[in-house]
């Protein structure tokens, strides 16, 4: 019995360890799963010519704001500036966070802000457009199919790695925190007094 604790308590250290690939494998998955699927959707919000980025089609207005779209007839013209501002905000966001995380560049902040992404795209799914029972889903159904409470859960889940872990190994901001100035280890006041006294022909110093 011993030997047989002994060896699950040396698997379990060794799984301990491995645990820094976490947020690392995080970043793969987002990458495989997550980042087309935001890029594509931002395409679809990119109005016509050089400058469609700051002028978001129709069909941006459409998904963002449905309701208020809707009242004005479905002319962007007739919406008020932060309809806009918030139009080309979201569409920046579904671009740059998702490539900030595949890069390992300000993840935990990328990552966060993604999360904030994600519950405004479910709160627009389910007031603004309507979404119905079978796709927002319920925990605890015994079904886990349903785009917004199953499967934006794990996104949030994966997303919440990367906040509390960080980027992990192959990222920039492992890069940059090593190899910058910023990356010199301060001895903090305690560490300061309590390190030794280095002996001097005169005495101490």
């Amino acid at each position: 019995m011993i030997p047989l604790i002994s060896l699950y308590d040396s698997l379990t250290l060794k799984l301990e360890r491995a645990g820094s690939l976490m947020p690392l494998l995080a970043r793969f998955l987002f990458a495989a799963v997550l980042l087309l699927y935001f890029w594509q959707s931002a395409m679809t919000k990119l109005g016509d010519g050089i400058f469609g980025i700051l002028h978001p089609s129709t069909g941006a207005y459409a998904q963002i704001f449905p309701r208020a779209f809707e009242a004005v007839g479905y002319d962007s013209s007739q919406l008020s500036v932060f309809h806009w501002a918030v139009t080309v905000a979201g569409t920046w966001a579904e671009f740059i966070l998702p490539l900030l995380i595949v890069l390992g560049l300000l993840t935990r902040l990328a990552a966060l802000g993604m999360i904030g992404f994600v519950v405004v795209q479910s709160a627009t799914d389910i007031v603004g457009h309507g979404a119905d029972p079978a796709t927002i889903g319920a925990w605890f159904d015994g079904t886990a199919d349903a785009a917004i409470m199953d499967q934006r859960a794990f996104w949030i889940f994966a997303l919440l790695v990367l906040v509390i872990r960080g980027a992990g190994a192959f990222s920039l901001d492992r890069l940059l925190l090593r190899n910058g100035p910023w990356a010199r280890p301060v001895y903090p006041p305690q560490a300061r007094e309590s390190r030794p006294v280095r002996q001097t022909r005169s005495g101490t110093s």
